[in-house]
């Protein structure tokens, strides 16, 4: 072994002591649990222990958009499901900008943790709820404002402006209920406590479900009763989550003495919550220009491909709550400067990541059309919807490792390189593929341009971080 590889491999295995980030409360033995998976569980065990609940905990979320999309096709009427797909783009907004607070909030919180710092954690905390307030006042205001030309935006057209008005308008009315639960949830998972997170999650989607089809079919809502149970589905699930923290049921508080934020903790707030916020911001836009393009080939072809996107999120999830999960181990074995941990971590979240969606998109490629019929009965409906599931599945099993990768640089404080992962993603490869091979191939093209996008992706993105985290050790005192 050459001299500089025994210093990479010292600097490797550098870690602050154990007792680096503890509580001096009477909660040890709570604290001791979930610091224990952040700073010393096996790194599979730590994956698989953070990300599974939050795993079924997004995957109860899902619900809430398949749970409107199922009730709403009972109505046989496909311009209103066509209508809650356009206005899909809009939740996206409501959680990029939830995400720049809960990101940015949630590196920093895992951080100060890591290196010890409890009063800068908890002082983050509480600027999150803060900043969450007034940013849903804010989108709020203008989306109602301007909801006529964010309809057309969307690519609503004579069938579908009007369903996709009234069941925007009400999300849109409910911003605060739906970005809160949102962030909290974002919040509770930064110290550790991710089986709090999913509690508002699943009583939310129970109450959804119970709602959809009061208010669609016994008041005769029908889009807009869907609309409100989903809003109504949020106030609960944030409501128990404020109840965890009122009831001091996690590791951190939010403080009346820290209701002011200071600059150092905005200026490193926005740092990395504004590339993450963006980061969504570009996938709404990417998924608005595929949207464009479907209509080209029939308003029919929107639903289908709503349907099918709507049940690709189930594996979707998958891949985010297991690299939601690794993003407060790696924040924090990068705030105690444990690098040989956080490549042990990545290497192992990949595998696990991987192997699991591999198993998903079997189940995808087999059953396509009985998934798609679950939410429309008409033939071409499930004809289009089975294809496009059967190609875009192929993202499933190269996507995870991309989002693990970008999650990781936001845990690090680094939301430059997460930043660029997702600009290269969406601008660079995604929409020239999907222009360029609509072009070329028609709707076949259009639809296979996601999966080789990600393939490439993920042979960037794993590389540039296993670099970036080889470079940061070598960059420690010997």
């Amino acid at each position: 072994m050459s001299k500089t590889d025994g210093v990479e491999t010292e600097k490797l295995n550098n870690e602050k002591p154990d007792n680096a980030g503890r509580l001096e409360t009477g909660q040890a033995k709570k604290e001791d649990k979930r610091l224990y998976t952040l700073r010393e569980q096996t790194p599979a065990k730590a994956v698989v222990s953070m990300g599974v609940p939050l795993i079924a905990g997004m995957c109860i979320m899902v619900l809430y958009n398949l749970v409107d999309t199922f009730f709403i096709g009972l109505l046989h009427d496909d311009y209103q499901l066509a209508a809650v797909n356009l206005a899909y783009p809009v939740m996206m907004v409501m959680i990029a900008v939830s995400n720049m607070v809960g990101a940015g909030c949630s590196s920093l919180i895992a951080r100060s943790m890591g290196a010890g710092d409890m009063d800068k954690a908890c002082h983050t905390l509480t600027t999150g709820f803060v900043l969450t307030v007034i940013n849903s006042a804010i989108v709020a205001g203008a989306g109602l404002l301007l909801l006529p030309q964010i309809a057309a935006g969307l690519g609503a057209k004579e069938n579908t402006m009007a369903f996709t008005q009234q069941y925007t308008g009400i999300l849109l009315a409910g911003a605060l209920f739906t970005m809160g639960n949102y962030t909290i949830g974002q919040l509770l998972r930064s110290e550790g406590s991710a089986k709090y997170s999913i509690v508002g999650m699943v009583l939310g989607t129970v109450v959804n479900i119970v709602l959809d089809p009061l208010f669609i079919f016994t008041f005769g809502m029908e889009i807009r009763g869907a609309a409100i149970a989903t809003v109504l589905g949020n106030t609960a699930g944030l409501g128990v989550s404020l109840l965890l923290y009122a009831r001091g049921k996690t590791l951190l508080r939010p403080a009346g003495r820290f209701l002011k934020p200071t600059e150092d903790i905005l200026r490193e707030v926005y740092w990395v919550g504004v590339p993450a916020s963006l980061e969504t911001l570009l996938t709404s836009a990417a998924y608005i220009v595929n949207n464009h393009l479907a209509v080209s080939y029939g308003e029919l072809t929107v639903a289908a491909m709503g349907v099918a996107q709507k049940i690709l999120s189930l594996g979707n999830y998958i891949y985010q709550g297991f690299a939601a999960g690794t993003q407060p181990i790696m924040g924090y074995n990068y705030g105690a400067g444990n690098f040989r941990r956080m490549l042990a971590v990545l290497k192992a979240g990949v595998l696990v990541v991987s192997g699991t969606e591999l198993c998903v998109m079997l189940i995808y490629g087999l059953f396509a059309p009985f998934w798609i019929g679950l939410f429309s009965q008409t033939p071409e409906v499930i004809a289009t919807g089975a294809k496009v599931l059967r190609a875009v599945m192929w993202i499933l099993p190269f996507v995870g490792a991309v989002s693990m990768s970008r999650m990781s640089f936001q845990a690090m404080g680094k939301p430059q390189y997460a930043f660029g992962i997702t600009v290269m993603r969406q601008l660079v490869l995604y929409v020239p593929l999907l222009l360029v091979l609509n072009r070329a191939f028609g709707f076949a093209g259009m639809i296979w341009a996601q999966p080789v996008t990600e393939l490439i992706m993920m042979a960037v993105s794993v590389s540039l971080l296993v670099r970036t985290i080889r470079r940061e050790a070598n960059h420690l005192p010997e």
